[in-house]
């Protein structure tokens, strides 16, 4: 695999009761690291898969970033940002929601151009974010890269990111950036931002016409996939949820070590939810909360 998008600081805060203005809330803080492509690599590297990394950090933070990375056996590939600081979240959590207050720091001048044709021969599949548009970026340059992978013969999957962020870069800028993906992960609400359609089959049905695999996660409602390899209606697993912060960065994760494995529909699926459930279940975004 290889995957390129965002590397970020998390500032998880999980109150222990409803914020009071003016005043303490006792709360559970933790600096953890994040960033959803960045999760996704570091879940990937925990499934077994093989994983270059490429990103960009602030300039003293690269071996720290690439560290943390390493720890789940994947090679990074990080770019030192001379001025910008390495991005930083903080990440309010109430319950299953999550509310974040984004500095996207040395992200917001991530280049496309940095994956090498290295990185790409020999490898299965490209996993990059909704979010390689957030920053400075044409979706001109992205599009090059899916294209470059596509004549590599790679997989190209790809997910929105959120369905905030499709409403700010655009739906058309994120159809141009990724024309050519082959695997689409997306929830209910980025599903439906992207066709129109409301009700989870028919939004399914809808992206299938564009994208070879769609997945669609429904929460607690779990996923569905239609593609190539079937289709399938997975359940989602239980978990003592503490923080859903990359839990959908996880579920990618586990459907595509599974699915490059060979794995059918459901099987890829069942491996994603069962990630997934592994994610909510610890603070932050990776595997172990590290």
């Amino acid at each position: 695999m290889v995957v390129i998008g965002d590397v970020i600081d998390d500032i998880v805060v999980v109150p222990a009761a409803p914020i009071r203005p003016d005043t303490d809330t006792v709360s559970t803080i933790r600096f953890v690291p994040g960033g959803s492509a960045a999760n996704t690599a570091a879940w990937l590297g925990a499934a077994g898969a093989s994983v270059d990394f490429v990103g960009i950090v602030g300039a003293d933070d690269v071996e720290r970033h690439a560290a943390l990375l390493a720890r789940h056996g994947v090679r990074a590939h990080l770019t030192p940002h001379p001025s910008l600081p390495t991005g930083t979240i903080v990440v309010l959590v109430a319950g299953d929601r999550r509310a974040m207050l984004t500095e996207r720091g040395a992200n917001a001048d991530l280049d496309p151009d940095a994956v090498p044709d290295g990185l790409l021969e020999g490898a299965a599949a490209l996993y990059l974010t909704g979010h390689a548009l957030a920053g400075r970026t044409d979706a001109r340059t992205v599009r090059t890269l899916v294209s470059r992978a596509r004549v590599a013969g790679l997989e190209v999957a790809v997910a929105p990111g959120s369905a905030g962020h499709l409403a700010d870069v655009g739906v058309d800028a994120f159809r141009t950036a990724f024309e050519g993906a082959t695997i689409l992960f997306a929830n209910l609400d980025e599903g439906r931002a992207l066709t129109g359609e409301t009700e989870p089959d028919a939004v399914l049905a809808a992206l299938a016409q564009r994208v070879e695999t769609v997945v669609l996660t429904l929460g607690r409602d779990g996923a569905l996939v239609a593609g190539q390899r079937g289709s399938a209606r997975i359940a989602a697993e239980s978990a003592d949820a503490i923080d859903p912060t990359g839990a959908g960065d996880a579920f990618a994760a586990g459907f595509l070590a599974s699915w490059l494995a060979g794995a059918d529909a459901a099987a890829a699926g069942t491996a994603a939810v069962r990630l997934a459930a592994q994610s909510v279940a610890t603070p932050g975004g990776r595997p172990s909360g590290i």
